[in-house]
């Protein structure tokens, strides 16, 4: 195996955290994941410019987003909303400067991830002045991604100096199965959004890795991750809920890892259970995954991350912080002596 995503094979957050106070967050996240993939926190209960879209289009190259009554719309010119998207993020970068600093970890080499909206899933999201998804115009899909990627390898950049630590990043794309197959409704019954090719998909992806210049996760918590367009890319890892996956993910998954890679199962609820799990019951949901890809235990210890299961935004703040700490306590024991889970 090559060794293509070394920071991924350990425990993280997705990205959204429940609340508004990004200072609290950071501290909790940097408290809790230092010693794994601390992230910079995602607080969407901020409103407009803080939820997935907001915060793509507050990295956005030479493109600006304004709101319409459905979401998000690409802009003539820069606005009050792009304005409020880019001060949340610097708030929330400022946030986890200042706790990385207090907790003693600059310039140790701990790795950061950040996340952003994938390419496919932000231009599904924001919609052209005519009112259709940015996905439907070819032009505008593919300035899309070349914005989207530059702005990304600048924000790395620029939270790696302040850190002075790796960053890596993870790709949000929750809408990438639904318009490959063809399951994104067009503003109206009469103007139906096509299915997105693959070949487009995968150029955008790979745009996105070979502008950044840093390790890429993609996430997608839905059914029918595209495994085979993935392992094509230069992606270096993939985050999956394991609650969604069935067999031909399974068979997915083998050949991903097989090629060097990594996944993340997201085994932790999203949401407090009526009965909180233990240590031993999440190691043991990733077992119950990792024991059916055909590797021997010890093979996986290097290749296998763990994180909750979505994003924690409708999680409580005792609830989140919890499971963060549950994701990286299995990812220890897994990583420690798989063969003991």
């Amino acid at each position: 195996m090559s060794d293509l995503a070394p920071s991924f094979a350990t425990a993280s957050g997705i990205g959204s955290w429940p609340g508004t106070a990004a200072r609290d967050a950071a501290e909790v996240v940097v408290g809790e994941l230092a010693g794994a993939l601390a992230h910079l926190v995602e607080l969407p209960a901020r409103g407009v410019g803080a939820d997935l879209i907001g915060r793509a289009g507050a990295l956005l190259i030479d493109v600006a987003i304004d709101t319409v009554p459905r979401g998000y719309r690409i802009a003539p010119g820069p606005g009050a909303v792009l304005r409020r998207a880019v001060s949340l993020l610097d708030e929330d970068m400022d946030a986890l400067e200042e706790a990385w600093e207090t907790a003693g970890l600059r310039g140790g080499g701990r790795p950061v991830k950040v996340q952003v909206a994938g390419p496919v899933t932000l231009a599904a999201a924001l919609e052209l002045r005519n009112g259709h998804r940015a996905i439907t115009d070819p032009g505008a899909l593919r300035d899309l991604g070349a914005s989207l990627a530059e702005g990304v390898a600048a924000h790395r950049a620029s939270l790696a100096r302040r850190l002075d630590t790796p960053v890596a990043v993870q790709l949000d794309e929750p809408t990438l199965p639904a318009a490959l197959g063809g399951r994104l409704s067009g503003v109206t019954a009469l103007s139906p959004v096509p299915a997105l090719d693959e070949a487009v998909a995968e150029a955008l992806l790979q745009t996105c890795v070979d502008t950044v210049g840093a390790e890429l996760l993609l996430h997608s918590c839905g059914v029918d991750v595209p495994w085979e367009m993935l392992q094509r890319t230069g992606i270096s890892a993939v985050s999956v809920d394991v609650g969604t996956l069935r067999a031909a993910d399974l068979d997915g998954i083998a050949a991903f890892v097989e090629s060097g890679r990594t996944v993340m199962l997201g085994v932790v609820p999203a949401v407090a259970p009526e009965r909180r799990p233990s240590v031993e019951e999440v190691a043991a949901a990733v077992v119950a995954v990792t024991d059916r890809l055909g590797f021997g235990r010890a093979v996986l210890r290097d290749r296998v991350g763990v994180t909750p299961a979505c994003g924690l935004a409708g999680a409580t703040p005792q609830w989140a912080r919890a499971a963060i700490g549950l994701a990286r306590k299995a990812a220890e024991a897994f990583s420690d002596d798989p063969d003991a889970i």
